[in-house]
């Protein structure tokens, strides 16, 4: 097991890497930026990831690690950016027993950009509520974690298009290896993450390289059905080699592109082909979609949770010129990209059925979320009952925050404060703490904690909670007083269940 000695408020515990020097905070011992794989730069970019090489002494770990290369951004941490990436994050209240239920976190951002450094992700809170551990890491992202070489550079390359899901991997090769010196249950893993966090749960109930290493997942407003195609993934190569001028002929030169230059030009890439570096249906990492037209079987007898909140696309579609402002004409006009022209009066009539004062920009988030992530999620659950697998608990936020007065109403990302009982941290989502907020974070973080501890959600804080079903079909409504619902706003699911995934084109949300 571990070997630890104390100094002062810094604790120094025995991976199987080396000794880690980590610091007691908030009355939880936190252990920052320690390597779980080597430096992707170099010889090892475009590479599955690699170990790190022991080392003698201790290693300070009071300091979140660099992010994967990306655009500067609000999902970027204002820390540096280096291939030097794979980094993982340990918050645990004692040091003792390895028999903790263990969390570990992954980021939001799509696969293109985002940081496990972000504020609200801070594992103290949850980790003291639940006496958990919680665990967070960074990974490879956009080109660096999704180039697809396919043959062009020989077998070493040939998983290049999905090495950001094979960092996932190891970094939970590293949790299994290293967690019980933390005292946490490496037999007692649950992996989460909202967003493209969420999307990387998903990816991992799909591949056989993450099996038997996570025991369950909540996937949270980021159902990953389908990955990309071959096809679809070497054009964006070349479209990346002709930006940066590099012949056809000649992708070597890829790995000697300085990491501004290549992180420059694929922003470019993706803003010209209205597409994105992202996971690659290779015939290695993924031998099939993930969840359309079935869910895996592989994963069949994990259980899951899965969910979104009402108007996800408040967050994205706000920012659209005019989106808080709708008439009718406008939103008829903007709501058919989504449903067809032919489609928009029916939408209309079915959504204002279920929020019969909702103005016509609530109206227009609302429709726009039901036609990507909802439809998503649905899809997902209802697959895997399909499949006969483990119970899968469905949830949908709907609690109506007061911030912006009120007009993103319940924006993607909204639950993250409340799942990590960070609400102080984002009062920019969710407004001043109060009853409400409070009751919230109790419900939903004891809700995650409940399912990481045992394998099902139900706890004091909520209502008894059934898992998803094709009759029933019940879902977790939180909000500040939190209910099962049967089928809710199922003239809403059913107006939708005409629609494809919108993942079968090229462009995702994040």
């Amino acid at each position: 097991m571990s070997s630890t000695e104390t100094l002062d408020e810094t604790q120094v515990v025995d991976t199987a890497q080396g000794k880690i020097r980590g610091r007691r905070t908030g009355g939880v011992f936190v252990f920052k930026g320690m390597r779980y794989g080597a430096d992707t730069g170099g010889a090892n970019r475009f590479r599955p990831p690699q170990p790190v090489e022991p080392w003698a002494g201790v290693q300070d770990a009071f300091e979140y690690g660099h992010q994967s290369p990306q655009m500067r951004s609000m999902l970027a941490d204002k820390g540096p950016m280096s291939e030097d990436c794979l980094r993982v994050n340990v918050w645990t209240p004692g040091l003792d027993a390895p028999s903790r239920p263990v969390m570990l976190w992954f980021h939001g951002g799509g696969f293109e950009a985002g940081s496990a450094s972000q504020k609200v992700y801070d594992g103290t809170r949850l980790a003291l509520r639940g006496d958990v551990v919680m665990v967070s890491i960074n990974h490879r992202l956009n080109v660096f974690g999704h180039c697809f070489l396919g043959d062009r550079l020989g077998e070493a390359y040939a998983g290049a298009g999905n090495v950001g899901y094979l960092d996932l991997v190891a970094a939970l090769k590293w949790v299994r290896e290293n967690i019980g010196a933390f005292g946490g249950d490496p037999d007692n893993v649950t992996i989460f993450g909202q967003s493209g966090g969420g999307r990387k749960v998903s990816l991992c109930y799909a591949g056989h390289d993450a099996q038997g290493l996570f025991q369950r997942g909540i996937v949270q407003s980021g159902s990953h059905l389908r990955v990309q195609s071959p096809e679809h993934a070497a054009r964006l190569t070349d479209a990346l080699l002709a930006k940066l001028e590099i012949a056809p002929g000649d992708p070597a030169k890829l790995l000697e592109v300085p990491t501004d230059v290549l992180t420059s030009a694929q922003i470019k890439v993706m803003r010209e082909t209205r597409s994105r570096f992202s996971p690659v249906l290779d015939g290695l990492a993924f031998q099939a979609h993930p969840f359309v037209p079935d869910a895996p079987k592989i994963s069949a007898h994990l259980p899951m949770m899965v969910g979104t909140t009402r108007t996800e696309l408040s967050n994205q579609l706000g920012y659209e010129e005019g989106a808080f402002e709708l008439d009718m004409t406008e939103l008829r006009r903007r709501l058919a990209r989504y449903v067809g022209e032919e489609a928009v009066e029916e939408a209309i009539a079915v959504f204002q059925s279920e929020s019969p004062g909702a103005s016509p920009s609530e109206l227009y988030f609302v429709i726009a979320s039901a036609r990507g992530y909802v439809l998503d999620q649905t899809i997902m659950a209802e697959n895997r009952v399909h499949a006969g697998s483990a119970p899968t608990w469905s949830y949908q936020l709907v609690w109506r925050s007061p911030a912006e007065d009120g007009r993103r109403f319940s924006q993607h990302t909204l639950d993250l404060p409340f799942v990590f009982d960070n609400v102080a941290k984002a009062p920019h989502l969710t407004g001043p703490e109060s009853e409400e907020t409070r009751a919230l974070a109790q419900a939903m973080s004891e809700t995650w904690i409940s399912f990481a501890r045992t394998g099902d959600p139900n706890n004091a804080a909520i209502p008894e909670w059934r898992p998803y079903d094709l009759t029933d079909r019940p879902v977790m409504l939180f909000d500040a007083s939190s209910r099962l619902a049967q089928d809710p706003f199922a003239a809403e699911r059913r107006f939708m269940s005409r629609f494809p995934t919108q993942q079968m084109g090229k462009t995702l949300h994040r």
